[in-house]
């Protein structure tokens, strides 16, 4: 399959007592290569586990978006209509609460996953949370009439939704080689778009074939498998080797961080990744205790933390869930004969272009991508808005169909800019955005931020489409260009760095606008720290001193050193 090769393979060839007794710490393995690139070029083939963990993990993506996708096709159905509708149809006040009320147990999962992911570890709580799911599935099957049973339902699925689409990404990002972390954790959003195009096809397949319940109920009930699969499969995977190294699990991170790298465990690119952890778990413990409000406090932590947030709210106000919660009742008022049809288009174009996001996020860099999907996506909308109200709301009948075919082009040129680009990168960035005492609940409270977003636009859409109809699209073409220019002047480029040296980066101010350029080599001479010996310190309040870093011996602490200039002094220094 071309993942594996004999080198490789007999490289793991290693007495495990004799390593564990002889590499358990960083200060005991050989000296660093002195290039930070080198050891990641000199393994080009991806572990088959590595491909696996991802994709497993990724499940919990796909039911994510088979939940989304499957609401926006149940109001059309005749028989969800008749139990759950007001005289044959929805008020925009019941139709937003049975969407919206998914995304607030979302951002409730969210904020409470955080805590439990960074105590059980991280695949653990994966396998929990997708069983919990299944509750809320069991919730909404079971209504019969009471449309706030199911809503209620929806709000207890939320909840392992949620918390799913935090754990996820950081398990990934987490465990994933740096070679590919970015196209595995944007995997994610792929598996968002499959969970959609099923959701579509399921729900044209049931809307053409019944007429009762089963209109509903089977795509209903389908979401407990996706449950199973994944809260089952995941048990068989490795725990993230960070997390396993900051709860003392030494031996075990070298060993899995190796297997799922495809080298030795004490090979120079092991041995420079735990390097790299312990720096940074050494300058923590260095700054005594960090309370949760260090994700304001700590250095560039509000920066980051504020970053995280603005950039998954970005990806709700790009518009596409717009499009994915209410395509089908959007595209009915165009004249479409069978709009689950269009909607089913939409999903295929959003999964396809999503594949080739996949190639974009590893070729192309983080930040000229989202700024190139940001400006597109700005484009369509402008066109999408003009064209519907003027013409299809304003104008005759002869316009309409011609200004229907407009709208959908340009909702599919639309969808491309955003599956290649603020859909599956969004989550790759997040999971690399924040150092690792903080991930869990930073990322918990980025995602909830993308639920929070999400439930506004689900809840509110059908009163602002009443008022403005298609020149609603105006509101999201504003928001991509501003994020056009969030993402150009705050974040910055991550693409081929390790984990701890985006955290560098952050904490010495590094310049977003040239940060593709900037070279962590020089940071350091011969492994070792360079003559300054700056020592970067991510989770506790700054830069220290290092005088004994010479050799590869960590120095003392700038609690017990004098301290020096703030970091924004350094920068330019470096």
């Amino acid at each position: 399959m071309g993942f594996f090769s004999k080198k490789e393979d007999a490289s793991h060839d290693v007495d495990p007592e004799k390593h564990n007794s002889e590499a358990t710490t960083p200060n005991d393995s050989p000296t660093r290569n002195p290039s930070r690139e080198a050891p990641a070029k000199g393994y080009g083939k991806v572990p088959f586990i590595s491909v696996l963990l991802g994709a497993i993990a990724s499940v919990g993506g796909f039911m994510f978006g088979y939940e989304s996708g499957q609401i926006s096709g149940f109001m059309q159905e005749t028989d969800f209509i008749a139990r759950f509708g007001q005289d044959g149809a929805f008020s925009n006040a019941r139709q937003g609460t049975i969407v919206g009320l998914l995304c607030i147990g979302t951002l409730l999962g969210c904020l409470i996953s955080a805590p439990m992911a960074d105590r059980i570890g991280r695949k653990y709580s994966i396998s929990f949370w997708a069983f919990f799911y299944i509750v809320g599935v069991i919730i909404e099957i079971t209504s019969s009439t009471k449309w706030y049973q199911f809503a209620i339902g929806r709000l207890v699925a939320g909840f392992g939704i949620g918390s799913l689409s935090t754990c996820v990404p950081m398990y990934q990002s987490e465990s994933i080689p740096r070679r590919i972390r970015g196209a595995v954790v944007s995997s994610y959003q792929l598996f968002i778009t499959l969970g959609i195009w099923t959701a579509y096809m399921v729900n044209y397949g049931t809307h053409r074939d019944y007429s009762n319940s089963a209109q509903w109920r089977i795509p209903n009930g389908l979401s407990c498998l996706w449950a199973i699969l994944l809260g089952s499969t995941i048990l068989f995977m490795p725990e993230s080797p960070r997390w396993a190294y900051r709860v003392g699990r030494i031996d075990e991170a070298r060993i899995q961080m190796a297997r799922l790298n495809g080298c030795a465990p004490d090979a120079p690119l092991i041995n420079q990744e735990i390097e790299d952890i312990e720096e940074k778990l050494q300058a923590e413990r260095a700054g005594g205790e960090h309370p949760w409000y260090e994700i304001f406090t700590g250095p560039r932590m509000l920066y980051r933390t504020l970053l995280g947030m603005v950039l998954q709210a970005g990806q709700q106000l790009t518009g596409a869930n717009f499009f994915f919660y209410y395509g089908t009742t959007i595209f009915a008022q165009t004249g479409l004969k069978d709009s689950f049809v269009t909607s089913i288009i939409l999903g295929t174009v959003n999964v396809v272009a999503t594949i080739a996001g996949l190639w974009i996020v590893e070729n192309c860099g983080r930040r000229k991508s989202l700024m190139a999907g940001a400006a597109w996506a700005f484009m369509c909308f402008m066109i999408y808005s003009f064209v519907g109200h003027f013409i299809l709301t304003e104008g005759n009948g002869s316009n309409k169909q011609a200004a229907g075919s407009v709208m959908i082009v340009f909702t599919c040129l639309f969808i491309c800019a955003f599956a290649t680009t603020w859909g599956p990168m969004v989550w790759a960035i997040v999971g690399e955005l924040y150092p690792a005492r903080y991930r869990a609940i930073c990322m918990a409270l980025a995602t909830a931020s993308n639920w929070l977003f999400n439930f506004l636009i689900s809840f509110f859409s059908p009163y602002i489409t009443d008022a403005i109809d298609y020149l609603y699209g105006l509101v999201f073409g504003g928001c991509c260009l501003a994020l056009f220019f969030i993402v150009y002047f705050f974040m910055i480029e991550s693409k081929d760095r390790s984990l701890e040296e985006i955290d560098t980066m952050y904490v010495l101010h590094v310049n977003p606008i040239t940060s593709a350029k900037w070279d962590g080599a020089s940071l350091r001479q011969d492994g070792a720290p360079n003559t300054d010996n700056l020592y970067l310190n991510s989770g506790g309040r700054g830069i220290q001193k290092d005088p004994e870093a010479a050799g590869g011996v960590r120095g003392r602490s700038i609690h017990q050193e004098e301290a020096l200039p703030e970091p924004k002094d350094v920068e330019r220094a470096v």
